[in-house]
């Protein structure tokens, strides 16, 4: 699994595109151009300044906030779901000992 860069690179790179793309004169390329310079991988600053612009509300999406909270959501069904079937399961197995004949 690939070793995530520290937060302090993915601000500086997503802030260098932003101003980048500011100027017309430096607009095309500013990917590009900035993770050669930062020795990064172009694909990984587009996917930061992407992510970036969808939490700014720039770009239509899910935000990293929402993103969590959907997960943490999903995480909580599936925990409820399980208890849920192990209460069904004991039920069933109580019902089935008070229809049973006493000795």
């Amino acid at each position: 699994m690939p070793v995530p860069y520290p937060a302090e690179i993915r601000e500086r790179a997503v802030r260098l595109v932003i101003e980048a793309r500011q100027n017309p004169a430096t607009r095309d390329g500013a990917i590009t151009r900035i993770a050669k310079q930062l020795d990064l991988l172009p694909e990984t600053v587009q996917k930061w300044v992407r992510r970036a612009e969808i939490d700014e509300g720039i770009r239509p999406g899910t935000t990293t906030e929402e993103s969590s909270r959907i997960a943490e959501l999903e995480r909580e069904v599936r925990e409820l779901r399980r208890a849920n079937q192990i209460l069904k399961s004991a039920s069933a197995f109580f019902a089935a000992e008070l229809d049973r004949p006493s000795r």
